[in-house]
């Protein structure tokens, strides 16, 4: 049986890394919290510690199809869509919503990861990757993010720490 796959999220590296016993890394950049580390609701940071993968939205959807509540909209993200919608927080092509482990620290009352709705997912490829510009989530290139959906399965450990030394 092959070893289960993890997920390292470094918020000092701004990188993600998939792993699994049997197979080489794949490692991407990403885009966390501009607001930093934490995990208290409508802080707009991105919470630290062990979660999982509760869930996976958007299987077979096209690159830059947008998502609105965790549903296809039928919209696929362009210049043009974003210039008319400038105020949107643009969630696209794939969802792995992320659930806490640590009851007190990121799961359960204020501090639950699931119930602040933090995903890793796609985002415009005209945003910034390697530098903290989300509003809490993990933010990934759209063809990035459909790879690592593809090797994610639920359940899939996911830990986001500030760096080695954390």
């Amino acid at each position: 049986m092959a070893a289960p796959a993890r997920i390292l999220v470094d918020l000092a590296a701004q990188a993600l890394t998939w792993s699994r016993g049997d197979q080489p890394p794949r490692r991407w950049p990403v885009s966390t919290a501009r607001n930093g580390p934490g995990e208290q609701s409508d802080s707009g940071c991105t919470p630290r510690g062990r979660h999982i993968v509760r869930a996976r939205i958007g299987a077979g959807l096209p690159p830059a199809a947008v998502l609105v509540g965790r549903r296809p909209t039928g919209e696929t993200w362009s210049p043009e869509l974003a210039a008319a919608c400038p105020e949107r927080d643009w969630i696209l092509s794939r969802i792995l919503w992320l659930s806490g482990l640590e009851p007190g620290r990121n799961r359960l009352g204020s501090v639950d990861t699931m119930r602040r709705y933090i995903y890793i997912h796609g985002t415009p490829d005209n945003q910034p990757m390697g530098v903290p510009a989300s509003h809490g989530c993990i933010r990934m290139r759209n063809a990035d993010v459909i790879e690592l959906f593809e090797l994610t399965p639920a359940g899939t450990e996911v830990l986001i720490t500030e760096g080695v030394a954390s």
